[in-house]
């Protein structure tokens, strides 16, 4: 474990890409199998402990501290693990009965794996007294999954990749075929084994992905003619890929664009897969032929499972972008041009409409191009108009490669709304911003009973820099009117508050918010300190950009 908390240690203060990269690689280079594959499944979320859950930790340090010391250390520290791993008593280790020697990572995953309920806290107290501080923070986050040190899943792989001369998508292909602790990988990574064998009927390939279009730049320089223009749709990019295993076994998997197997959550998806293929495309909500916000796809992400009603409710559909395999023929090295001409003719052969062809944009040049995003109405009936949020370009001769090469595609989203928020309320963030209010509750105007009010928009706790952070959290602090656990209220009214302009994607019809709306990725675009909270928006002017008003 001292390795592996050195590791986590040194990532959570490190800004820098690459320098984490290489504190990975030089991790995975020096740590033996299979601690470094139980690592490499940590970072990637590949661990899971059904019996060790934060309410158990909080048991644990309430049973050896003041539990209101405890929950005013938690709401000034912002962060559960090393609030523990802070408080926890010292004098554990000094125990007689306490075990000697070093605890590595395998045996904290295979124990935790195998444990029962009732031996968790035994074995978490065992191991929290042998530890130190930052070997405890480590254990910590290991057992509550969220490390938060600032490692995507594809930079640990492609920290693997660089073990030898791998290329990352190469590692992602075989990625859903494994399982920790991924030993024939590293194998074959530093050049010692062959590539692992994946039988998966049903792989992931790895996203191709866009660069933002840079209007003043680009437009100038690329040739309109050779890209296709496509909608973007407000949905989450999905695979839908479907196989038949050497047995005869058919095999369905709907996956994120990250890799992950969502299929549990969309079955009424999944159950459409009756064919031999890898489509790439768009997940909505199409309810009679519309459509719905992207606040009602939320109502089915991130759960395990969908029941009949929120299926029925919230019926999901796919609008295929581009054709990746059919049968044995792998397409992701043909030009786009042939592979749309092949998608066109296999979407015609699927028999449901909820698996539909994405249209292209009927433009030419870049007049007629710009046009389609400021105003995807003139092209598309309302409902479906309302849900793009921009337009993609993809190189007619572009071949289908992961990751995000410059050049072939671009994506060149509508402009964002912005408006004009009073801020109400502020929370202590987490990780490095634990120390720094940096969520951010703000309102707009309204006529209430007992005359004008502010009335809560929405969150944020992106979009400023750290300079700004540092001023907004000297403004709540001075100015703090009321405290609510670890929320704190700031003063706000017609003449003292501060007013943010925050800027959003879209607007939505919520009955879960107070005001009637629901904002889509809201982010602070700046502070108008020059503005005094009286002029700031009103709940009108929202509900003037509501679908249906």
């Amino acid at each position: 474990m001292q390795a592996f908390s050195q590791l986590l240690d040194r990532l959570s203060l490190e800004p820098r890409r690459l320098a984490k990269e290489a504190l990975l690689v030089r991790y995975f280079q020096e740590t033996a199998n299979p601690d470094r594959g139980y690592a490499l499944a940590a970072l990637t979320g590949g661990l899971s402990f059904k019996n060790a859950k934060p309410a158990l930790l909080r048991s644990l340090i309430s049973e050896r501290t003041d539990p209101q010391l405890f929950a005013l250390s938690y709401d000034f520290v912002g962060d559960l693990s090393e609030t523990i791993a802070l408080m926890w008593p010292e004098a554990g280790r000094n125990r007689p009965d306490v075990t000697n020697g070093e605890l590595t990572l395998t045996q904290v995953v295979t124990e935790l794996e195998t444990a029962g309920k009732t031996d968790v806290p035994r074995l978490l107290t065992a191991w929290l007294d042998r530890l130190d501080e930052t070997g405890r923070w480590a254990l910590l986050k290991l057992v509550t999954g969220g490390l938060r040190v600032g490692v995507s899943s594809r930079l640990a792989k492609t920290s693997v990749a660089k073990l030898g001369c791998l290329d990352v998508s190469q590692i992602e292909e075989v990625w859903h075929g494994l399982k920790p602790p991924y030993e024939t990988l590293f194998a074959w990574a530093e050049g010692k084994g062959t590539r692992p064998d994946n039988q998966d009927p049903a792989p992931f390939r790895p996203v191709m992905l866009a660069h933002p279009l840079d209007e003043a730049r680009d437009t100038g320089i690329l040739v309109a003619a050779d890209y296709a223009v496509e909608w973007k749709w407000d949905g989450i990019r999905v695979q839908a890929a479907a196989g038949e295993t050497s047995s005869g076994e058919t095999v369905r998997r709907l996956y994120s664009r990250t890799g992950e197997d969502i299929s549990r959550a969309f079955p009424d998806i999944v159950e459409l897969l009756d064919f031999n293929a890898c489509i790439d495309g768009e997940l909505l909500i199409v309810h009679d032929g519309k459509v719905k916000p992207f606040s009602d796809l939320q109502k089915r992400l991130n759960r395990k499972t969908a029941g009949p009603k929120l299926i029925r409710d919230h019926p999901a559909a796919i609008r295929a972008y581009d054709l990746l395999q059919i049968g044995d023929e792998d397409l992701r090295d043909r030009p786009f041009v042939e592979r749309r001409k092949r998608l066109e003719v296999f979407i015609g052969t699927v028999s449901d409409p909820r698996i539909e062809l994405s249209p292209m944009v009927e433009v030419n040049g870049w007049d007629e191009i710009a046009a389609a995003r400021a105003d995807p109405h003139k092209l598309l009936r309302s409902d479906d108009a309302e849900a793009v949020e921009g337009l993609m370009l993809k190189q007619w001769a572009s071949s289908y490669v992961s990751g995000r090469p410059k050049g072939p595609w671009f994506k060149w989203k509508r402009e964002p709304f912005l408006v004009d928020t009073v801020l109400m309320y502020a929370q202590r963030g987490h990780g490095k911003r634990s120390s720094f209010y940096s969520d951010y509750t703000f309102g707009v105007w309204r006529r209430g009973d007992a005359g004008e009010e502010l009335v809560p928009v929405g969150k944020a706790y992106f979009g400023f820099t750290d300079e700004e952070l540092r001023e907004i959290d000297r403004f709540v602090r001075n100015n703090t009117i009321n405290r609510f656990g670890p929320v704190r209220e700031v003063e706000h009214g017609k003449d003292q508050g501060l007013v943010l302009e925050v800027a959003f994607e879209g607007l939505n019809r919520s009955t879960r918010h107070k005001s009637g709306v629901a904002m889509r990725f809201p982010r602070i675009s700046r502070l108008r300190w020059d503005k005094p909270p009286a002029e700031a928006d009103r709940l009108e002017a929202l509900e003037a950009l509501l679908p249906d008003s």
